[in-house]
């Protein structure tokens, strides 16, 4: 449920991280409808919209009742409309409440600053992308359920899922309902343990870190959950080429090496803990031992899951992978 907010005559919701979008609208239109149950609501997308959309908020309600239009996508708004809207905007009309939604970027520029210099209440919905903020957000989701959480299992919640925000927000409910207790890296285990992706991407992160008995417990784990070899491999792959690749991109800022190789700045954060220790040459041989793993599970060996085991040795037996 949204969380309740005092009703503004403007908001602009900022960004263009959806589920933060989502949520921020939705609180908005939540206080409108605690302030009045019969509030007339319109949701018009900003291309869609002309002035006789804004005309309509300005007619006097027949019944008095509370109007709220939402116009999403501002920046794709007509030059005709964005210059009916600013008067809406510094003078707001009585008994109306606008949500203005703006995607980011460049596109639209001049009405985001004149709305924001107007001085409306400005919800930010930018992209989550740094580690730390992911951590948060998982944080406060496990907050707001009312589920005491470690900072080890907020990172493997992180590690597990990745950046989309309903994936993580959807993990944190499920398992503040499932867990009894606080929610630690055990319970986060077993949450994804039946899940082919995460499951893994577990398996390579513990090889990659020589983890031994931590890699070969998470492939016992993945196999009897039912987890094909052929997905296993490609989690190694995947996740050997993300550290080659900050490896080779030297010693630079996280968030610029991350632009530059078109990853989250969370996953090269990752991905220089990981490469401690390894090689050139030692990066090589794992690639190799990858390689021939991947054709033996697509039909060149007998055993595809011996193969994956061997390549998970080979990984987290190796100079990088045991040099921790």
């Amino acid at each position: 449920m949204p969380a309740r907010t005092a009703l503004a005559p403007v908001t602009l919701v900022h960004g263009d991280e959806e589920l933060l979008v989502s949520r921020a609208v939705a609180a908005v239109l939540a206080a409108a409808r605690e302030q009045d149950p019969n509030a007339d609501v319109r949701d018009v997308p900003g291309a869609a919209a002309d002035p006789t959309t804004l005309m309509d908020l300005q007619t006097p309600s027949l019944f008095g009742e509370l109007r709220v239009l939402v116009l999403r996508g501002t920046q794709d708004c007509t030059d005709e409309v964005r210059d009916a809207l600013l008067p809406l905007v510094t003078t707001p009309v009585d008994g109306t409440c606008l949500v203005l939604v703006h995607g980011g970027g460049p596109k639209g520029k001049k009405l985001l600053d004149a709305v924001k210099a107007a001085g409306v209440v400005v919800v930010a919905c930018a992209k989550v992308d740094k580690l730390g903020d992911r951590l948060a957000f998982v944080q406060g989701e496990l907050d707001r359920a009312g589920a005491e959480v470690t900072a080890g299992a907020c990172r493997a919640i992180v590690d597990a899922v990745g950046g989309d925000l309903r994936e993580l927000s959807g993990a944190c409910s499920q398992l503040a309902v499932d867990t009894a207790g606080t929610v630690d890296e055990r319970a986060v285990a077993r949450f994804f343990r039946g899940r082919a992706d995460a499951s893994g991407f577990a398996v390579a992160d513990r090889a990659i870190e020589g983890d031994v008995p931590g890699a070969l417990v998470e492939l016992r784990h993945a196999f009897g959950a039912g987890v094909d070899p052929v997905l296993v491999v490609a989690a190694l792959a995947r996740q050997l080429r993300t550290v080659a690749k900050v490896a080779s991109a030297g010693r630079g800022r996280g968030d610029a090496i991350a632009r530059d190789l078109k990853l989250a700045p969370w996953m090269v954060d990752k991905a220089r803990r990981q490469m401690r220790g390894w090689t050139p040459d030692s990066l090589a041989a794992a690639h190799s031992a990858v390689a021939v793993a991947d054709g033996e599970v697509k039909g060149g060996g007998t055993d595809p899951h011996f193969a994956v085991e061997r390549a998970v040795l080979a990984i987290a037996g190796s100079p990088g992978g045991g040099a921790r």
